[in-house]
């Protein structure tokens, strides 16, 4: 159940979504919530709701690919709540979530399962001081506050779009409280400074005295953030003190240089309103200058909607989220979740240099048109700025169309756009791509977003640089694997056959796992299925002369226990430290009986239909040892009947095996799973079949054979 299509559609979140989320923060006791939903086909999850927390702080999760490591993920993917109780806990399983947001908090996760399926993930944090384990009795309140936010999904009259920003959601609806008169006359009487904030960090109330002590007019200071009004307070420090009190909700305090010379004391105390400031003039400011340095005076930094200190924890995340991609795509997928929003871009174009003209290897926000026309230009066409940055190394920024049309009159056609910031992308100090970050309207880029572009194209070159030889090595690999396993598999009157092989999702060495059906005769056929020990070249190879050693004895008119025992003495002869597991089982169609040999290998799976419903089991078969451990081992033959309507399926330990739990449970379950499906082609059962892996995440990979007497 994909929710609004349309990622950039206006049409606004139901209400009942709003009202459900901000009664599951207050009844949960937690200080922020979001609500996260399906998108693209359940690739990614868009946060569409937030209550407690302003929109920037929680920035760098705006948008996540399902294959991100994160509470909200894991959560949906695994399909249960995910706790995560402190910092210390953050950084051990969550290392890139805790660089970007470097707070005390407790985090609960949960996904939304709603009737027809999953919706997304419901997020509540806690701030510093909540309990790090949670009892049963909070539990089951976090679980039921996901329920009623499902609930009121499934009973809209159309599933909700996804808003181009997330809507903010109030815990007091209505209009800002207002100080009575007797508490404004009280604070304004005291010696010391007071400002209100409110979660958003805009100033909604502000004392005379602190308006004095700040150097501006309150009616200056009244809805601004105090970076934004006061220069000498823009600097990352202050704003990660307000972030800190935000989201760990524990009073905070800094010294701070009002230039020239005036040292200030600011304490923040926060609460799930907002935050109040207390302002004191410091006599002893000067011996702490190391808390909060000024700042050169001068205008704000034109970033919308962003702080500057919540940017730098964006570029933290991305740059630890970098370390992690290991395809092209992963890493073009990053760069515009993360790096497009953060800057207030539109458009993204990475192009690498080879051969002497520009491969377009990722892009966002350009027709196709566009890419079709410059893939493939050549790097030495001089009018070009992609070009001129990889021949000098040197980035250049265009603030308005008017300014590349003076070296590159195409430009203002390209997209569309009207701004560029044209980056080198620099690997061992050569320059080797270009990667363009484009705006819909004109832009000024200042100094701090020159600089920051800059470096970020040298961890977007590092990352695509491994990324690109991951993608050769893999597709290198891949084929190989591809090439030692059977290309068709043969046709018989009265069976059905099918297969499937998935690679691992983790690392991208070769895997030795392999499948084969081999025609005996007009009623007979083998099927074989194995496993070699390891995940490298050799594995693969040896892989490729078992399957030719089964395939060839097979052939030959062997029984089960022989083929296995031949395969046995070519791995002994061949001296090799690697062992093989394998089934055998030759389907006798005229007989209506199948003769199984095993060699250490996981037990199949027979479902038999002589009635409803189906009944499938794990067939008890007696295993020989490991091919490749010699000695003449001996390798029983088991007998079962080949009913019509039967399906037995083959599959190797990948498919089965769990971390943390054991595998008669998982082979249990894919039994029952089996039972279930069974009415299915077998194509789509083995599909099935794979879907009931615990995590989507599997570390070995899958080989799955099956086949139907009809």
């Amino acid at each position: 159940m994909a929710c609004g299509d349309e990622i950039g559609a206006a049409e606004p979140l139901d209400r009942a979504l709003d009202e459900e989320l901000a009664a599951a923060v207050r009844r949960t006791g937690a200080a922020t919530g979001c609500v996260f939903l399906y998108t693209d086909g359940r690739r990614e999850l868009r946060l569409v709701a937030i209550c407690g927390v302003p929109e920037a702080l929680i920035a760098p999760w705006v948008r996540m690919p399902m294959s991100r490591s994160n509470p909200m993920c894991d959560a949906v993917r695994e399909d249960h709540l995910v706790w995560v109780g402190c910092q210390g806990d953050m950084a051990r399983l969550y290392p890139n979530v805790a660089a970007a947001f470097p707070y005390r908090y407790t985090l609960a996760a949960l996904p939304l399962r709603g009737a027809r399926g999953p919706w997304g993930a419901l997020l509540l944090m806690w701030p510093a001081g909540h309990p790090a384990t949670a009892d049963r009795g909070e539990r089951v309140g976090i679980e039921a506050a996901a329920r009623r936010i499902a609930r009121s999904l499934d009973h809209a009259d159309r599933p909700p779009g996804i808003p181009a920003r997330p809507r903010v959601v109030s815990l007091q609806p209505g209009e800002p409280r207002r100080p009575p008169y007797t508490a404004v006359d009280f604070v304004e009487r005291l010696p010391e400074g007071g400002l209100t904030l409110d979660l958003d960090g805009r100033i909604t109330f502000v004392t005379t005295t602190a308006a004095e002590l700040l150097g501006r007019a309150a009616e200056d200071l009244l809805g601004t953030r105090p970076w934004e009004s006061l220069p000498w307070l823009d600097n990352p420090v202050a704003e990660d003190r307000y972030r800190t009190a935000v989201i760990s909700r524990e009073p905070v305090r800094y010294t701070v240089l009002r230039p020239p010379d005036v040292w200030l004391d600011i304490k923040l105390y926060p609460d799930a309103s907002g935050i109040s400031l207390r302002v004191i003039r410091s006599d002893t400011g000067g011996s702490r200058r190391s808390d909060c340095r000024t700042m050169a005076a001068g205008p704000a930094a034109p970033w919308a909607d962003t702080d500057r200190i919540g940017r730098l924890y964006e570029l933290v995340h991305l740059a630890a989220a970098l370390t992690e991609a290991v395809g092209v795509r992963d890493v073009v997928d990053l760069v515009a979740d993360q790096v497009l929003p953060a800057f207030g871009a539109q458009g993204l174009w990475l192009s690498a240099a080879e051969g002497g003209r520009f491969k377009v290897i990722g892009h966002r926000g350009y027709p196709l048109s566009a890419v079709e026309r410059f893939d493939g230009v050549s790097v030495e066409v001089i009018d070009n700025p992609a070009a001129l940055v990889v021949a000098s190394g040197i980035p250049h920024f265009f603030a308005s169309p008017e300014e590349i049309s003076v070296i590159y009159p195409e430009g203002p056609s390209i997209g569309g756009k009207k701004a560029w910031a044209f980056l080198p992308l620099i690997v061992s100090g050569r320059p080797v791509g270009c990667c363009i970050i484009s705006y819909d309207e004109p832009h000024t880029f200042n100094a701090d977003e020159r600089a920051i572009l800059t470096s970020l194209a040298g961890l977007i070159a590092q990352a695509l640089d491994r990324a690109r030889l991951y993608d050769a090595k893999k597709d290198l690999a891949h084929g190989l694997q591809q090439a030692l396993l059977p290309h068709s598999l043969p046709r018989l009157a009265g069976l059905d056959v099918a297969a499937r092989y998935l690679p691992a999702t983790h690392g991208m060495e070769i895997g030795g796992d392999f499948y084969d059906v081999v025609r005996l005769d007009d009623t007979t056929a083998a099927a074989v299925i194995g496993d070699v020990q390891g995940h490298n070249v050799n594995a693969a190879a040896l892989m490729g002369q078992v399957r030719t050693a089964v395939h060839a004895y097979a052939a030959a008119g062997a029984s089960p226990d022989e083929v296995l025992a031949h395969a046995d003495r070519i791995l002994t002869d061949l001296g090799t430290d690697l062992f093989v597991s394998c089934l055998y089982a030759q389907l006798d169609l005229a007989g209506d009986e199948i003769a199984l040999a095993s060699a250490g290998h996981p037990r199949p799976l027979l479902c038999c239909r002589p009635g409803e419903p189906p009944t499938a089991r794990p067939l008890e078969i007696e295993p020989g040892p490991l091919l490749g451990i010699g000695d003449a081992a001996d390798f029983p033959v088991t007998m079962v009947p080949l009913l019509h309507g039967t399906t037995l399926v083959l599959y190797t330990d990948g498919l089965v095996e769990v971390p943390g739990v054991d595998i008669d449970q998982t082979t249990d379950a894919l039994a029952r799973r089996l039972s279930e499906s069974a009415g299915l082609p077998l194509g789509a059962l083995i599909d099935e079949l794979i879907s009931t892996r615990p995590t989507s995440r599997h570390t070995d990979d899958i080989a799955v054979l099956a086949l139907r007497r009809t």
